[in-house]
């Protein structure tokens, strides 16, 4: 699940507190990185979670207006699409999202402000009572409003974004992302009997696991001598001016171009101007782009960069 860009800012944001900790010795600050890495898992799985809490607070709103001393007709007879919602009935039966979240102590249940909030907004909106009114009637249609209520209202929710960070501060970045990999998984489901599992493990393989701590620690342990490179390509700079998160994001850029011989240098360039983009000055991602671009060229004829396979070194 964990996708190589994810890895790559949980890492950054490691070495970050790491520099900014003295006192952290590099197996305390690995061991926060993998926690990081963890808790995204954890989001990812209640995420899904959340879609069954406002399916059981839907039917409570139901039942509760069907005592009323004078119920409508609507509320003797209302619309149960949302509630029957096929999906969503799969996902709350789901054996190994129902085990992850026992096992991991994951719930909404302590959060019913949170539900109220959300549940109020996915009715006001127009998603909503298409949905309901539709007379399409499977588990496609089920499906198909699941994804758009994650990509539409959820990641959108002011009061999800700062239930998250109040929650925890390794999910101050991460729902954007997550909802993409649940959007993912939602839309391989083809039933609401289809007992096949779905749910993404947290890395894809062994490799992204390995280099998860590959990267953290060579990143560490090549400090001294990527920063006299650094300081020796910016020569016109002031190199203890320059921000630290740039020197860091060009510290694991050259890690990972001398240490990871089977990463494209085009993909790693890239992949590094966008976190600076990202966590870094306005101007951050061009400055590094152009010391970066000079430091692969000149490395490149000397050949201290060792890429194996074909096309590697093309970009």
């Amino acid at each position: 699940m964990i996708s190589r860009r994810i890895i790559r800012t949980k890492v950054l944001q490691i070495l970050y507190a790491h520099v900014s900790s003295p006192e952290k010795t590099i197996t305390q600050s690995e061991s926060e990185l993998h926690f990081s890495i963890k808790k995204t898992y954890d989001l990812y799985h209640l995420l899904f979670a959340i879609l069954g809490e406002l399916s059981d607070f839907a039917n409570e709103r139901i039942e509760s207006r069907k005592l009323k001393n004078l119920p409508t007709e609507e509320d003797l007879n209302p619309n149960l699409k949302f509630i029957n919602n096929r999906l969503i009935i799969r996902l709350k039966s789901d054996i190994s999202l129902t085990e992850y979240l026992k096992a991991n102590k994951l719930s909404w249940s302590n959060y019913p402000d949170l539900i109220r909030g959300i549940y109020n907004s996915l009715i006001e909106s127009e998603l909503y009572n298409e949905y309901i009114n539709s007379s399409t009637d499977d588990f496609q249609s089920d499906r198909r409003f699941c994804e758009e209520f994650f990509s539409n209202i959820l990641v959108n929710s002011e009061i999800m974004l700062n239930e998250l960070e109040e929650q925890s501060i390794y999910w101050n970045d991460d729902l954007d992302f997550t909802i993409s990999m649940v959007i993912k998984t939602v839309k391989k489901f083809k039933g609401q009997d289809d007992q096949n599992e779905y749910l993404m493990s947290l890395y894809k393989d062994q490799e992204d696991q390995e280099f998860t701590s590959k990267l953290f620690r060579q990143a560490i342990a090549n400090n001294i001598e990527n920063r006299k490179i650094i300081e020796n390509y910016t020569k016109n700079w002031d190199v203890d001016r320059v921000a630290i998160m740039d020197i860091l994001i060009m510290q694991l850029a050259l890690t990972e171009l001398m240490e990871f011989p089977s990463i494209p240098i085009k993909v790693t360039l890239n992949e590094y101007i966008e976190l600076a983009k990202y966590y870094s000055t306005t101007k951050s991602s061009t400055f590094i782009n152009g010391v970066l671009d000079r430091i692969t060229k000149d490395f490149k004829e000397e050949g201290k960069i060792i890429k194996a396979g074909r096309g590697l070194f093309e970009g």
